[in-house]
């Protein structure tokens, strides 16, 4: 891998870490407003966190 290389995968693994400390502390934040829900929101939260992780990984292979 040449520097450039390294450059934009760390840059992809900086991205998916921001966005997966989102995604986990807003969930949080709905969870406690509104703890009935935390089933739909903890799925969702789920689905969105292994997309989000299935891109960062293609984008490493891909880059």
């Amino acid at each position: 891998m040449n520097t450039i290389g390294g450059l934009v995968a760390g840059l992809i693994v900086i991205g998916a870490g921001l966005g997966l400390g989102k995604i986990g502390g807003s969930a949080m934040d709905a969870i406690a407003r509104q703890p009935e829900a935390a089933g739909k929101i903890q799925t969702a939260m789920i689905i969105i966190a292994a997309l989000l992780e299935g891109v960062a990984f293609a984008a490493l292979f891909a880059g």
